[in-house]
């Protein structure tokens, strides 16, 4: 992170770093779509509404990006604070934490982040959180309560709250619904992206 980073330059090496990820991102879930599609559509449907997500969301932030440069986050910055908050879940994230990570005032990193994202930080870290309780639901038998402190919630009504503003439902609903679809949790493994449905 010593690397000094010109905000205005064209930075390559974190923009491939953040294309990678999200080619990755992306891979994942048309190869998981794709071996799903035979024997269980929904969780294909899944993976493919996810991936259109992302790429939407993509697409949205870099024409955001080049359409008004003046107080957004260079490429470096979006590429260094989305890997801390996804490496973070977990613990505790503070504004503090991130408006270092970009070398930006806390003040001046909250209104950038927001032109950047498209949302407060405070409100992408609960949605990441969100997405990867999902994923978790998905592919562990964990329980809603270890599932809820491993991605960074209190407890697991505070999971219930935030996963019923963002989804309409409870936690243990969405997970049996899966289940019974013919779903069932699979070992755990790293994903780079969310198989939680209603994010946009």
């Amino acid at each position: 992170m010593e690397r000094p980073y010109s905000e205005d330059g064209d930075v390559s090496f974190p923009n491939d770093i953040e294309f990678g990820s999200l080619a990755t991102s992306l891979t994942l879930l048309l190869e998981a779509a794709q071996t799903e599609i035979e024997h269980d559509r929904e969780a294909a449907k899944t993976s493919l509404a996810t991936a259109s997500s992302i790429l939407q969301s993509e697409i949205k932030r870099r024409s955001r990006t080049k359409g008004s440069r003046t107080g957004g986050l260079a490429g470096w910055q979006i590429a260094c604070v989305r890997s801390f908050i996804d490496s973070n879940l977990h613990r505790a994230i503070h504004a503090s934490d991130l408006s270092a990570i970009a070398r930006r005032s806390t003040a001046h990193f909250s209104r950038s982040f927001k032109q950047a994202f498209g949302e407060p930080p405070h409100a992408y870290v609960v949605r990441r959180r969100i997405e990867e309780a999902c994923h978790l639901m998905l592919t562990s038998r964990a329980s809603l309560s270890e599932i809820a402190l491993s991605v960074g919630f209190v407890d697991q009504p505070h999971l219930c709250k935030h996963f019923r503003q963002a989804l309409g439902q409870s936690p243990a609903n969405w997970r049996r619904e899966r289940e019974t679809a013919g779903a069932p949790p699979a070992s755990m493994g790293a994903r780079p992206g969310s198989e939680c449905k209603g994010f946009d």
